[in-house]
């Protein structure tokens, strides 16, 4: 079982960055995929960013590709989104998640954090 809570969102304005944090409980964490995704308004969840166990090998959907960063610590059991040159359509919830590496299925999700970039 692993939970997730997500910190770090808030208002900012475009061109601004803010890094997310995703703080992880569960022994197991370590083994997990971690992905991060939003949801806008009106709007269906899509995938940001994911991450694969050891840091190594990290995946990024087309529109943040060079403007945000996916990582994490393992030890200390978290992940990090750091987002730069943000955009008002980057405006939305955004979520933690992690998956077992043999699904592709994300079983686990964070509550999210309100991300609003204003222009």
């Amino acid at each position: 079982q692993v939970q997730l809570v997500e910190s770090g969102g808030g208002l900012v304005q475009a061109g601004d960055s803010l890094r997310l944090s995703c703080a992880a409980s569960g022994r197991f964490f370590s083994n997990y995929f971690m992905g991060w995704f939003r949801q806008a308004p009106g709007k269906e969840r899509e995938f940001v960013a994911s991450i694969r166990w050891s840091g190594i090998g990290t995946y990024y959907a087309d529109f943040v590709k060079g403007r945000f960063t996916i990582s994490r610590d393992n030890a200390k059991n978290t992940g990090k989104l750091q987002m730069n040159s943000l955009k008002p359509e980057d405006t939305a919830v955004y979520y933690c998640a992690a998956r077992d590496p043999n699904s592709n299925e994300y079983k686990y999700w964070g509550q999210g954090t309100q991300v609003t970039v204003s222009s």
